[in-house]
């Protein structure tokens, strides 16, 4: 398998989690996707992936999947241990709903191509930081309230880190580097604490922007 990956990028952390946690090595392509270095709107890698998007993965068998959660559930069908996915239904639901909360709801608000579209529209860089810093906040305050309703386990459901855990990691880095302290979210903060001490998120977390 190849992904096709920037390092910055919370998506594409999500994924090195899930192959990190499965055991699974794969070849591994750059995309860069700030400034200079961007290459994801470059027509080679639109041949890739249309949506210019990371991350991308090429399967064994030569099939391209996008979008970190469909490719996330892909890796847990094919190599199902350990599950990234709660065994009881009502479980799964929910693990999925904090996953959607985060991927669907947070993330669209704050990548580089709209701050970038932000930035050409004359808002500044001040707004703009202040637009990221709104949707973070507003979204992680949601996010706490409904890991605060289960009160349950270890991790955001139960003992086990699931796909919660993975989209919630690498946007809870991302909230410090946008100057929030993790301590106004407790329960996020101690879920964290806890991923913090498992080298599959630890080691795969996004960098810092350049």
């Amino acid at each position: 398998m190849k992904l096709f990956e920037d390092k910055i990028s919370s998506a594409a952390s999500r994924v090195r989690i899930a192959l990190a946690l499965k055991g699974l090595d794969v070849e591994r392509e750059t995309i860069g996707i700030l400034g200079a270095d961007a290459i994801n709107r470059k027509p080679e890698y639109l041949q890739v992936n249309p949506q210019g998007l990371v991350p991308a993965l090429l399967t064994d068998e030569g099939a391209l999947l996008t979008q970190s959660l469909a490719i996330i559930e892909y890796l847990d069908e094919r190599y199902p241990d350990p599950p990234l996915l709660p065994e009881k239904r009502e479980d799964r639901a929910f693990a999925r709903a904090v996953a959607l909360a985060i991927a669907a709801d947070i993330h669209p608000l704050l990548p580089p191509r709209v701050t970038t579209q932000l930035g050409a529209m004359g808002v500044g860089p001040e707004e703009v930081a202040d637009w990221s810093r709104h949707w973070i906040r507003v979204g992680l305050t949601a996010v706490e309230e409904l890991l605060v309703r289960r009160q349950a386990g270890r991790y955001s459901v139960g003992d086990t880190p699931t796909v919660a855990d993975i989209c919630l990691f690498p946007q809870a880095i991302n909230a410090e580097r946008n100057s929030f302290s993790l301590g106004q979210w407790p329960r996020v903060a101690a879920i964290v604490a806890r991923l913090r001490e498992i080298p599959a998120f630890a080691d795969n977390g996004p960098v810092p922007r350049r």
